[in-house]
Parts: C-alpha cells; structure tokens; sequence
C-alpha cells in the first residue's frame, strides 16, 4: 500500500461489528478502501455508491478524495462504517458541513448490534424444540 503524504482529515465510522478509519484528502484521485476502489472492494454491489453520499451532499466530490481503513464485520456494517467516517471527517474539516449532514441522516451512528447467544439456546432467543414425551 502506497503511504500518501500531505495533509488530511481523518475521521472514525463504525456500524455493528465494523470499523473504518477514513482519511481525505485535497485532490481529484480516486478513492480507495483498503487501498482498492471502491467498485473493486464491493464488486456486484449496486448500493456501493452511497458511501459516497457524504461527498455530495456536501458538493465536494471532485474536489476531495478519501482513503479508508476497514476491518471486520460484513458487507453492509463496513459500508455504513466507512459513510460515517467520511461524514465525520467532513464535519471535523469544516463544522459549517453539520447541519447539512445531520438533516440528511449522515452523523447519527447506528446503534444496533447483534444479540448475544445464551446458553441453552440454539441463538440468542431460539429454544430447543419442546418434546411432551
């Protein structure tokens, strides 16, 4: 992975089990997640653009790009992850972007987590099948 130099904005997303460490940047490159492109990293995944959505809202795409840094979870926790850091990244470069991002949804985390399994259980509320005999 090639190390950028200059000076960037970092923010923090994370969704379920997943986290992302969002970094932009001043320019015109393509954006990258564990240093693939975007339609490289979620190949056959149509909903990939709206990681993206931070950036136009804001109308900054051309003008910025992003690096992120994901790790665990699936699919959609890492896609959520990495929209939310972009968002807090934005936020922290220019607070004047927060409204703007709060009235479209892009700051809130996501609070859900997966319910933990309990012993006894089949998962975390599925009891074994009742037998009268």
């Amino acid at each position: 992975m090639v190390k950028k130099r200059g000076k960037y904005t970092e923010g923090i997303g994370r969704r379920k089990v997943s986290k992302a460490r969002v970094r932009i940047y001043p320019g015109k490159e393509s954006s990258t997640i564990n240093g693939k492109v975007i339609d490289e990293y979620f190949t056959g995944i149509p909903e990939a653009k709206k990681i993206l959505k931070p950036l136009e809202v804001t109308s900054l795409e051309g003008k910025y790009y992003f690096t992120a840094v994901v790790s665990g979870g699936g699919i959609t926790g890492q896609m959520d992850a990495v929209q939310l850091g972009l968002a807090r990244a934005i936020y922290k470069m220019n607070p004047e972007f927060k409204t703007v991002l709060r009235k479209n949804g892009l700051i809130t985390r996501d609070p859900r987590m997966v319910e933990s399994k309990k012993y006894n259980f089949r998962k975390a509320r599925k009891k074994p099948q009742f037998s009268k005999r």
